[in-house]
């Protein structure tokens, strides 16, 4: 049964009205299925998985901008193996899609595959200045990262947001999912207090089980390796055993404030689970969020 608004409370819905969602190229039939729960305008992350080709991304990209979404493609930068192979993305999506966000994020690869080491490499590239992109998306890591530190986090976070304003990019940071709200609320706080004011979606896991999770864990950033998987695992294990996501979220929402905690929106990661995950967000929020 759907649950009223004034059921809902007003702090949740509030925070989830503005959600986002991740998909990948694979995604795209469970996308037109899950449509009908989803608001127009919603932004729709499309992943750059290393097992899907630009075509696929590009063509899960027009379906999102068809279905009345905004599409925000990922751009890993370590996996792109030349200048010309960005250049060429750019163009595709400019010429099939026409989009005005993306999401630029480092990638997992130790080394990278070609020019760009880093997100902020492909930034000062100069190539998402062009293709009507007025959005640019970079990461947050809330529990932070298995392979840098806090310290160089805050420096790259501060890096990349200043490269974005000297190009007149507005900037949005998109964070991994994450479990703990005392380390969310807590990481929110310091960026602020870094002079750091950029609207922040908080990633959090839709309905999926803890096997689930722990496999996709390394795509989001949770865990870059098998030791971090397992690090992660029993974690996972005992939160969701006894807190789901509507209980972070809930949480989040009666804690967050704005004069400490900045703007804050929510980024769902379906996990395979699209159509499940529009459904959760629709029933207990409300139909289309209007």
């Amino acid at each position: 049964m759907k649950l009223a608004i004034a059921d809902q409370g007003a702090p949740a819905f509030d925070l989830v009205r503005s959600f986002s969602l991740e998909i990948t190229a694979k995604d795209v039939e469970s996308l037109f299925d899950a449509a009908p729960l989803i608001p127009n305008g919603t932004p729709i992350s499309v992943t750059y998985l290393p097992s899907e080709d630009m075509d696929s991304r590009v063509t899960a990209a027009r379906a999102a901008k068809s279905l009345g979404f905004t599409p925000m493609p990922h751009i890993s930068a370590r996996r792109i193996p030349s200048r010309n192979d960005l250049a060429g993305f750019l163009a595709a999506l400019d010429e099939h899609v026409g989009i005005e966000r993306a999401f630029v994020i480092a990638g997992d690869p130790a080394t990278p595959m070609g020019p760009y080491e880093d997100a902020l490499a492909v930034i000062r590239s100069g190539l998402l200045d062009g293709h009507g992109i007025r959005t640019i998306g970079i990461s947050g890591y809330p529990e932070g990262h298995p392979e840098i530190s806090d310290s160089k986090l805050m420096k790259a976070m501060k890096d990349k947001l200043e490269a974005l304003a000297e190009r007149d990019k507005a900037a949005e940071i998109m964070t991994q999912f994450a479990f703990d709200s005392d380390a969310i609320l807590a990481w929110l706080e310091r960026i602020r207090q870094e002079g750091i004011i950029a609207p922040v979606r908080i990633g959090v896991p839709g309905p999926a089980s803890v096997t689930k999770l722990i496999r996709f864990a390394a795509r989001c950033g949770v865990g870059a390796s098998t030791k971090v998987l397992l690090k992660y695992g029993a974690s996972i294990t005992r939160l969701l055993s006894t807190a789901g996501p509507e209980r972070l979220i809930d949480t989040l929402a009666e804690r967050l404030d704005t004069s400490r905690h900045g703007e804050i929106m929510l980024h769902f990661y379906p996990f395979g689970a699209l159509v499940d995950t529009a459904r959760l967000i629709d029933d207990r929020y409300g139909t289309n969020l209007a």
